[in-house]
């Protein structure tokens, strides 16, 4: 290709609304332009480098099996109706409605469109197991798309399913779809942080999210520096730390007393109030749930859950019964904060919220402040694993001005329902070897879990088994943002004077630089790229009337990973400079297309 044929509008000043480093260099090297918030187009250079991306996912998919499908974008509403989580997936999934009114959905994720495919076409056990993947358009519609292609509302998704006869089967793919990520993200030049995961609106048990680190990361990682334990903190389970000593360490056989705290509603002023510590007291947090799945009205062999007897529960076809609503009081120990994503998990619902005042103080009896779990009988109590092991503890008297001391969990009262919900930090200790963590910000750029049943049972689909038995196959599910890998090679690849790229994900392998396009110097430049094109190398040649200054801030800005210039000066050697070094390193010009070649050959197998 040639700069004059080329369209790549560079920017020398950095766009106000750009905050990261990916976004800056994207839109100064002209290779996106932002339609609407959220909404952007790939220019052709920055088109060239997601191709490469989506070139490898491909690659590392089909490698392991997995078969490619392209899916519509734009799929029916009554398939995620019968998923359950047309109720679920709450406003960030766009809902539109064709002209003889059919509810249809703007694909945030495929489970449903997959399974609803499939299920008509698997019949048999010998069709099992099966792996298929598209490479699609999705839509988010996300309160606040920011820092350019890492959060839009627009974006491309590779994501997989597979279908499987039994759990070891799943695992086995499971395993595989794992070793293929860490490829390509190896062959994108990216460090990532495998970490256990929450699985969130997508259900299933085992998960597993591939992290870059990132100052503006949505996530925290939890790691540990001792035995790799590496987690989101959605996710992070630490050793058990109960109090040992001082307030709150020692069992009493004291019953629970009320004792009067005029004014005194808060953590800190508790303390400062009683001269105590934090670890003393239990925390009671009155929470909203949303779509909850537990069993709390006792219809199977659990007891019908304090404060559910006017819950209203719905069991729609072929799905679940979930409380569309349902309050709970969840208590931790005073020094610690719960975590609402594991809250979620353990409740089966779609979100969590912390209830209004007025749903406080409706359901405590009590301004807000004096929450309690004792004698609690409006809502289900749900505990913290730190709170079972907490003794002679202090908390809210469900009374204004008053809080109880010397309560003794389990003795005192009896939670519906017992979880690991704190929000685990750096500092605390780590699960498997009891050195301390440590924290870094993190951004997501791939997960994969193990879905389970959760789809094929509530859309249907089944099998004959060897024995001509129906049988439900149980599912995975693989995900990587290629739009967000994209941006994430930027992140780390990058110096002052633009982006770096990898040789694999490169728009072009070389830049040909003549100094001026004219005479010797452009018969050198055109036999050098011609001669880069005959053996397959992917090469730019800058023929523009531009002065030199100009053509060398351009190919560091775009960051193409070779460059070649001819100057008259050097001929008949010409200048060969690798955009990651310093130096540059002169060749005789008819030995520098085998020498650029087996550079660019070298970089490629690498990977």
């Amino acid at each position: 290709m040639k700069m004059s044929k080329m369209f790549m509008p560079t920017l020398r000043e950095v766009p106000a609304e750009a905050v990261v480093v990916s976004h800056r260099l994207l839109l100064r090297a002209g290779m996106i332009r932002k339609l609407a918030n959220g909404l952007f187009t790939y220019l052709p250079l920055g088109l060239r480098a997601f191709r490469k991306v989506e070139g490898i996912i491909r690659e590392e998919m089909n490698a392991i099996g997995a078969l490619e499908f392209k899916p519509s974008v734009v799929v029916p509403g009554e398939i995620w109706r019968e998923s359950g989580r047309w109720e679920t997936m709450g406003p960030g999934m766009l809902r539109v409605t064709n002209r003889v009114d059919q509810e249809l959905v703007v694909s945030p994720t495929a489970e449903e469109a997959f399974t609803a495919l499939l299920r008509g076409e698997i019949s048999s056990y010998k069709q099992l197991p099966i792996s298929v993947y598209q490479i699609n358009t999705k839509y988010r519609d996300e309160i606040r798309p920011r820092y350019g292609l890492m959060r839009a509302r627009e974006f491309t998704m590779k994501d997989a399913y597979s279908f499987h006869s039994d759990d070891a089967s799943l695992d086995e793919t499971y395993q595989s779809m794992g070793k293929a990520y860490r490829a390509i993200f190896r062959r994108c030049g990216l460090s990532v942080i495998p970490v256990r995961a929450d699985s969130g609106a997508m259900g299933g048990t085992g998960s597993e999210e591939f992290m870059v680190e990132s100052e503006v990361g949505d996530n925290n990682l939890i790691l540990c520096p001792k035995c790799g334990y590496a987690a989101n903190d959605e996710k992070a389970a630490c050793a058990p730390d109960p109090v040992t000593t001082g307030p709150g360490s020692a069992k009493t056989d004291k019953p629970c007393a009320p004792i009067a705290t005029p004014a005194v509603r808060t953590i800190d002023e508790l303390c400062a109030f009683l001269k105590t510590s934090p670890k003393a007291f239990i925390k009671t947090l009155i929470y909203r749930a949303v779509n909850c799945e537990l069993d709390l009205a006792g219809s199977g062999a659990a007891a019908a859950a304090p404060g559910t007897a006017g819950l209203k529960r719905v069991v729609p076809e072929n799905s679940p019964a979930y409380y569309p609503e349902a309050f709970f009081a969840v208590c931790v120990r005073g020094d610690l904060d719960v975590n609402e994503v594991k809250l979620a998990a353990s409740l089966k619902a779609s979100e969590v919220a912390l209830a209004s005042d007025a749903d406080v103080e409706r359901i405590t009896g009590a301004p807000v402040g004096f929450a309690g779990p004792v004698a609690l009988a409006t809502v289900p109590v749900v505990a913290d694993l730190s709170v079972m092991a907490m003794h002679d503890a202090v908390t809210g008297a469900l009374k204004a001005d008053l809080h109880l001391e010397h309560v003794e969990p389990g003795r005192d009262f009896a939670p519906y329902l017992v979880a690991d919900v704190r929000t685990v930090v750096a500092g605390d200790k780590c699960a498997s070897c009891g050195a301390e963590y440590y924290a870094k910000k993190g951004n997501e750029l791939g997960h994969i879990f193990k879905l389970g049943y959760k789809y094929t049972k509530s859309m249907g689909m089944l099998y004959l088994d060897e024995n001509g038995k129906q049988q439900m196959p149980t599912m995975g599910c693989y995900g990587i943002g290629v739009d967000r890998t994209l941006a994430s090679i930027i992140e780390e690849h990058n110096d002052a004077d633009g982006i770096v790229w990898p040789m694999g994900v490169a728009p072009f392998h070389v830049c040909v630089v003549p100094i001026k396009y004219e005479g010797t110097m452009k018969e050198v430049a055109d036999r050098i790229y011609d001669g880069l094109a005959a053996a397959g190398v992917e090469v730019l040649l800058d023929d523009r009337e531009e002065r030199p200054g100009v053509k060398f801030k351009d190919m560091d800005l775009i960051g193409i990973p070779v460059r070649v210039v001819v100057g008259e000066k050097n001929l008949p050697n010409v200048e060969v400079k690798l955009r990651r070094e310093k130096d540059a390193s002169l060749v005789d010009a008819s030995a520098a297309v085998s020498k650029v070649a087996d550079i660019v050959r070298a970089e490629l197998a690498a990977r």
